[in-house]
């Protein structure tokens, strides 16, 4: 078997490559200074080291694929709130983890198929690609044809990912302080730790086939986005038509403004308004689950990750959000304290929180917005800055339990949308998407 390709299993092994990052980072920081004794630039030296950190933590990200690279691409969905002078050296390693990984060897691949589809699979499956199309945190992703002639794709676990995953998570918990020291601005801890909480869901392709199921009939034959039908599936394999697409990396890479425009508009819409049709909302926002097909639509895409909200979105978002754009400061203080945003005690003046809070909800107010990394840098400044004069207003709030999982898929998607730098109808999606937005008639 060829063990560069297996996903590594032991513990050891991967405690060893994970406990490799804080050493590395050491003996960068010992060459740093090396350097500068002999006169090379602080700020040439810090590049220099920003950049191996760099290469070193999204290589053995990335090499590991379980929790570690799943870690990973929660984070890169949030580049766009790093700061310029510190976000070039992480991009493209950020990105690399969106939709790359050391592929199974084909005997794993035959092995996995064998045990899940039995023996026969061949006649189910007429044509397979045996090299992978796509590889992701937990599994690959192969192109076949199943035997009624559609074309599909074939999405295959890890051998050994459901051990990999937790023992990531539990050991990147661990680390996530000497991380977020190399990543001002992106908090490893939370995102672990939800992670680890949703581990079963993530792994179970049954339960994966029946969230893309719901999705696919909420949004049968609609105009704007398109869901993939589920062929078949099993705890480790999932099989679902294929849906050609111009990936959302891709997008954000080279798109001219019209484009982003038009895609940065469908995006937010199925953000807000999935959970309206159908009864979840898409929990892993990163662009390597979307495309856009040739007829101009949305496609979504990895269903691993949902949060069930059977009843939509709580007006009460909408509402405050209202509320605090009118200037009705001492309504949205009680809306908060009432729903535990901030907890009852606390000092609090109305006006210096809806003052923190305006920057963050403004984009509704008008009838247009452009997401852009700029914005979101600036926007994000007085939640990371200890520095920053309103930074002791945001140590006010609450995140009650159950609107943690809908915060971080906005935070999310925001930090997408801000990738994508499209300009939205921001006051009408508003309007139609998120209930206790628009004015009571």
């Amino acid at each position: 078997m060829d063990h560069v390709t297996e996903i590594p299993r032991r513990a050891l092994t991967r405690t060893a490559r994970l406990a490799s990052l804080p050493l590395g980072a050491a003996g960068r920081a010992a060459v740093g200074l090396g350097k500068r004794a002999t006169g090379q630039s602080s700020a040439e030296v810090a590049e220099e080291m920003q950049r191996r950190t760099a290469e070193q933590l999204f290589t053995v990200l990335g090499s590991l694929k379980g929790g570690a690279m799943k870690v990973g691409q929660a984070m890169s969905v949030l580049e766009a709130a790093l700061p310029e002078d510190l976000v070039e050296p992480y991009r493209e390693m950020l990105a690399k983890l969106q939709d790359a990984a050391p592929p199974m060897s084909s005997a794993d691949v035959h092995t996995v198929l064998t045990r899940e589809l039995g023996p026969r699979w061949r006649e189910q499956l007429v044509e397979f690609g045996e090299t992978p199309v796509a590889a992701a945190s937990i599994g690959q992703v192969h192109r076949g044809t199943w035997a009624d002639g559609r074309t599909v794709a074939v999405k295959l676990q890890y051998p050994g990912a459901e051990a990999a995953l937790r023992s990531d998570l539990q050991q990147l918990a661990r680390l996530a302080r000497v991380i977020g020291a190399w990543m001002p601005g992106l908090d490893v801890k939370p995102v672990t730790e939800e992670l680890l909480a949703r581990a079963d869901e993530e792994l179970d392709y049954i339960l994966e086939a029946e969230h893309q199921r719901a999705f696919a009939a909420a949004y049968a034959d609609d105009p704007d986005v398109v869901v993939p039908q589920v062929v078949a599936g099993t705890r480790h394999v999932l099989i679902t038509e294929w849906l050609d697409g111009v990936p959302l990396g891709q997008i954000i890479r080279d798109a001219d403004q019209p484009t982003r425009d038009a895609v940065a508009s469908l995006y937010l819409s199925f953000l807000v308004g999935a959970p309206a049709r159908a009864g979840m909302v898409h929990a892993d926002p990163h662009p390597g689950n979307y495309r856009v097909t040739p007829d101009g639509r949305l496609g979504v895409i990895d269903f691993g990750a949902v949060g069930h909200l059977p009843y939509g979105l709580p007006p009460v978002i909408g509402e405050l959000i209202r509320l605090a754009l009118a200037g009705r400061d001492e309504e949205v203080l009680a809306g908060l304290l009432d729903q535990g945003f901030i907890r009852r005690g606390t000092a609090t003046d109305a006006h210096a929180i809806v003052s923190y809070l305006r920057p963050f909800i403004e984009p509704l107010g008008h009838e247009e917005h452009r997401f852009s990394r700029e914005w979101l840098r600036e926007v994000s400044q007085r939640t990371t800055d200890f520095r920053h004069p309103e930074f002791a207003v945001g140590m006010k709030f609450n995140l009650p339990p159950e609107y943690l999982m809908i915060h971080r898929v906005f935070l999310g998607g925001i930090g997408v949308l801000s990738q994508i730098g499209g300009t939205v109808p921001a006051r009408a999606l508003g309007e139609q998407h998120l209930p206790g937005f628009a004015e009571p008639r």
